[in-house]
């Protein structure tokens, strides 16, 4: 059984949610607003987090940033009533790791919801320390450090490294890190992907330009060597 979160302002549409899940042998936990919505998820530790982008008090976003900055890694799937692009592309950049377009069916919910956990909680745990180059990764407490110091890192950046050391020295597509470290159906574009890899590369390449660390396979995808 896994202890879900529901962050949502909508009465009946987080009962009808709670209901649900209940009836698939979940726990969950209700919050109407952002603020209350973060101590919970910070005080009950779920399992995962259905969170609303329009909040009272605080927004989606503005919880899963908060999370995220608290070495939080708690999967979180995102709820927007627009279907923006824009929110969507944010939302993951700040450490979703899925979303759903309202209005959605139960059905793909649900199903969205099974998918998250079962990747969660089928991972084998990653080694705790890395290093390559000058580059020391925790991915315990998500901290990243060089010779110059600490090295700010999002939470899906360190997810990335995380993927690449799994397969490193192999060729993975973009469709690789769309599917096992992003983890839904449909990303916007593979070039989000490789905006990505660029920004990485900035923070962890002796010289971004001649990377030697992520090399660009083309018409593939990406090579990490360590």
């Amino acid at each position: 059984m896994s202890r879900i979160l529901i962050i949502e302002d909508e009465k009946d549409m987080a009962a009808g949610l709670r209901d649900n899940l209940e009836l698939e042998g979940h726990d969950v936990i209700i919050a109407e607003d952002g603020v209350n919505g973060l101590r919970l998820a910070i005080e009950k530790q779920p399992h995962l987090i259905i969170l609303d982008i329009m909040l009272p008090g605080q927004s989606g976003f503005d919880v899963c940033k908060e999370l995220r900055a608290r070495d939080l890694d708690t999967p979180i799937i995102m709820l927007t009533a627009r279907g923006e692009e824009i929110d969507k592309v944010l939302g993951l950049e700040l450490g979703a790791d899925d979303y759903v377009t309202k209005p959605f069916s139960l059905r793909e919910l649900l199903a969205r919801v099974k998918a998250v956990l079962r990747r969660y909680q089928s991972e084998e745990p990653a080694e705790k320390f890395r290093q390559f180059g000058t580059v020391f990764i925790d991915f315990e407490r998500y901290i990243a450090r060089d010779e110059r110091g600490e090295i700010e890192m999002t939470h899906k950046e360190f997810e990335l490294l995380k993927y690449f050391f799994a397969h490193k020295e192999q060729t993975v597509s973009r469709d690789d890190l769309i599917t096992k470290v992003w983890g839904y159906d449909a990303y916007p574009t593979s070039r989000t992907v490789d905006n990505f890899i660029l920004k990485l590369r900035k923070k962890i390449e002796p010289n971004p330009a001649r990377p030697v660390h992520i090399l660009t396979v083309h018409g593939i995808g990406y090579k990490f060597i360590p």
